[in-house]
């Protein structure tokens, strides 16, 4: 299988725009972001797709590949645009404001494939268990519940599922939006309508389990620090 990467990096995020030309450290968010999955050396080609000359500009001075897109709604369909010519199997999607993201839970991914030798799987994903009260409540941190075999029934950022039976111990599952895909799933997925979950939620997601693709969900210990606001990157940058 040929695996490749692409790191999908907007510049007028709604919650932090220009937030992937920030400074981490003595790089940018995504610079860091980019180097990081090429240190990795899990992937035969690392990309960077953009809507931004700024960004596209980042990447190219310093050494990396970057892939000029439309504007788009989600980094999925963002991802589909820049593989289209690619000749590549599988498609690993890091988010640019993800910069402490490890090789380990990306092995995780590719291994999904390597051993999905029916080609049952349309895309895996990564989950963690949370145990906060605090944290499964927030809406910012996207839940998922799987059936018996791993596969993602449904994403919601309401608490899911819901906790009626309280003698059971009931565990909550965050959503790391972190996915590997078929590059057939992915092209597949671009070509489709937005649909009424994936727009009440606001979780693209949604889009693949509503059309009957399968989502396989990982589990991982990993605790990353996505960077969605200011408060974020000063977070980030005490790990530095």
């Amino acid at each position: 299988m040929k695996i490749i990467a692409v790191i999908p990096a907007r510049y007028n995020s709604t919650r932090f725009p220009g937030k992937m030309m920030e400074i981490l450290g003595d790089r940018t968010i995504i610079t860091t972001t980019y180097q990081n999955v090429v240190e990795t050396g899990l992937f035969d080609e690392v990309f960077v797709a953009t809507d931004s000359e700024l960004i596209f500009d980042e990447i190219s001075k310093n050494g990396g590949k970057a892939v000029m897109t439309g504007e788009h709604e989600t980094g999925s369909d963002r991802i589909a645009e820049a593989v289209q010519n690619i000749d590549c199997d599988i498609v690993i999607n890091v988010q640019g404001d993800e910069p402490f993201l490890k090789k380990e839970p990306l092995k995780q991914l590719i291994d999904v494939f390597s051993k999905d030798d029916k080609k049952e799987v349309s895309l895996a994903s990564l989950k963690i268990q949370l145990k906060e009260s605090e944290e499964i409540q927030n809406p910012n941190n996207v839940k998922v519940v799987t059936d018996n075999n791993g596969f993602a029934l449904y994403f919601s950022r309401s608490v899911i599922p819901f906790h009626r039976e309280l003698s059971y111990n009931v565990k909550y599952y965050k959503h790391i939006g972190v996915y590997a895909f078929r590059k057939e799933a992915l092209l597949k997925f671009s070509s489709l309508e937005m649909t009424p979950m994936e727009i009440s939620e606001k979780l693209e997601q949604l889009r693949y389990l509503e059309n009957g693709m399968k989502i396989k969900m990982v589990e991982t210990d990993f605790v990353g620090i996505g960077i969605d606001t200011p408060e974020d990157l000063e977070k980030a940058k005490k790990l530095i």
